[in-house]
């Protein structure tokens, strides 16, 4: 079994309406473990939720710490947390999922990764389609 299609869990994957968080999770739990391999955090996609949700990286750290399940960060979340509304919340997971590199650095960056795994999807343009697909997980090919 390839264990970079398990672990973490892709950023696509929503916990208490947010993409990513149960990614971050993992990556925290892993982390805390000494079990982080190549993962790294807290990374910018981890900052970009953290800055969203109005809490730090030491606060989810802790969070993570105190509560051994998803559901439990989850409820911590939901109470500690920035409050939006669904629509602001799914504005921001669309932007999450959508953003792909934000400058010429980003880009060359952005292309060798995907060079290495797979030079002809020219077709990805988002972080979150090129770890999936570094990942072993199916990414469908954009017209």
């Amino acid at each position: 079994m390839d264990l970079r299609t398990t672990f973490p869990r892709s950023m696509k994957t929503r916990l208490a309406g947010y993409v990513h968080l149960a990614r971050m999770i993992d990556k925290c739990r892993a982390v805390l473990a000494g079990t982080e391999g190549e993962y790294i955090y807290p990374c910018p996609m981890d900052e970009r939720l953290l800055d969203y949700a109005g809490i730090t990286a030491e606060q989810f750290t802790a969070a993570v710490k105190a509560n051994p399940t998803d559901a439990g960060v989850a409820e911590w979340l939901q109470r500690t947390a920035t409050p939006h509304d669904q629509a602001a919340l799914e504005e921001w997971n669309k932007k999450l999922l959508e953003r792909g590199p934000s400058s010429p650095e980003s880009a060359a960056k952005f292309r060798k990764y995907r060079d290495a795994v797979d030079a002809s999807r020219t077709d990805l343009t988002a972080w979150s389609d090129l770890q999936d697909l570094e990942e072993g997980r199916v990414v469908p090919r954009r017209a």
